[in-house]
């Protein structure tokens, strides 16, 4: 917790800082990688940090966190900590580099602030970093324990499956012969590659397959830019690997896991790729013989557009209580609906447990149905893609 007189100050300052909070991150990426290009190169994704979806992410980070030591003293906002160390923890983040970051962010404060970052503003700013910091330091030391510690091990690819005219399925395994941990539905890989111009890159990919298989799976969707850059990974990966090549992964990580009793009701809510961890939570649900209601709900563009349909029809077919809704903005067929996801008319079921992923306005319309529908918000469990924006917009 803060201490006492840095509260009172970063609760004077907190609406200056957090109304110059995007130009701080603007400044603080701008000296970082002046300083440290191998990051850009090497760790951070090009492609956020071009679109600027990093910054809004950092910047609402640090300001929740600050925002929840002042409405909160006495409590850790871990839902957030552990949601951040997770994706830290995948890209193999060191603790000295909690040193560097904060040279450059406070740097880039007091260009921003001027003469507004009095020693004592920066004192109570510098308690707030690393409460925050120290924090994360703890939780990724417990994740590298448990994993086997950090770093990418090397894996075959030994099937591709095409999923859909954007959707690629990777099936690997360890190129060293050696075993597979197990992971929980809902986690993710880091994926390293190399691009043609010797950036070396890397992104998370959800595991679609069921846990417990020898070999891992993971689906990718190939980005499309529009007003932002192509996804150079995902192309890359759509492009030009192939059974035999060999990739990087990193051990599974993700906060966004299936933990429900037996007969615990269950829903499982997608849009788009957003699919990918609801099939693994689906398949371990079956794998399991969970007993109780499980309702899945998935919106995409079209059926043809819908990857892993099959094994999203055929895992819950396996589960003695599932209700399957497919939403399509077009070409719907039988058994689906026309239009965007909607939950009226949908049972929803006391005790429910639910689990969303996909793109943040599906996920803050489903949301807020099953609040209506008298789900209880602690209940109510998400995994965004990229840069974390919940909390960056509010």
């Amino acid at each position: 917790m803060l201490t006492e007189q840095s509260a009172a100050t970063v609760r004077a300052t907190l609406p200056a800082v957090g109304a110059a909070i995007g130009e701080i991150t603007e400044r603080f990426y701008t000296r970082l990688f002046a300083a440290h290009p191998e990051l850009l190169r090497d760790l951070f994704n090009r492609g956020n940090q071009a679109a600027g979806t990093q910054k809004q992410a950092l910047a609402g980070s640090i300001a929740a966190f600050a925002t929840h030591l002042l409405e909160h003293p006495e409590q850790r906002p871990d839902a957030m900590l552990g949601r951040i160390a997770h994706k830290h923890a995948s890209l193999g983040v060191a603790p000295e580099q909690y040193a560097v970051v904060h040279e450059h962010l406070f740097a880039a404060i007091a260009e921003v602030l001027g003469e507004a970052v009095t020693p004592e503003v920066a004192a109570a700013w510098d308690e707030v970093y690393w409460l925050m910091a120290n924090a994360l330091v703890a939780i990724e030391r417990r994740l590298y324990a448990e994993s086997g510690g950090p770093g990418l091990r090397a894996w075959e690819v030994v099937e591709r499956v095409e999923e859909t005219a954007d959707v690629v399925s990777f099936r690997v395994r360890p190129a060293d012969g050696g075993p597979v941990a197990g992971f929980r539905a809902g986690q993710y890989v880091s994926v390293g590659v190399t691009l043609p111009d010797g950036a070396r890159q890397i992104r998370q990919y959800s595991l679609s397959g069921a846990p417990g298989e020898a070999v891992r799976q993971f689906s990718v969707k190939r980005v499309h830019g529009g007003q932002t850059p192509d996804g150079e990974v995902s192309h890359h990966l759509h492009a030009r690997v192939r059974p035999g090549d060999v990739l990087e992964l990193s051990e599974p990580y993700g906060d966004l896991v299936l933990e429900a009793g037996p007969d615990t009701p269950v829903l499982l809510a997608s849009a788009g790729i957003g699919v990918t961890p609801m099939v693994a939570m689906l398949a371990d649900l079956a794998a399991t013989g969970h007993g109780g209601p499980v309702t899945v709900v998935h919106g995409d563009r079209s059926p043809a557009d819908h990857a892993l349909r099959a094994d999203h029809e055929a895992y819950a077919g396996k589960l003695p209580d599932a209700a399957v809704h497919f939403f399509y903005e077009r070409d719907a067929g039988p058994g689906a609906r026309t239009g965007l996801v909607d939950l009226t008319g949908i049972e929803v079921r006391p005790g429910t447990r639910a689990y969303l992923c996909g793109p943040l306005p599906f996920m803050r319309a489903v949301r807020a149905q099953l609040v209506e529908k008298g789900v209880a918000p602690a209940d109510i469990h998400y995994e965004v893609f990229g840069p974390d924006l919940w909390l960056a917009q509010g």
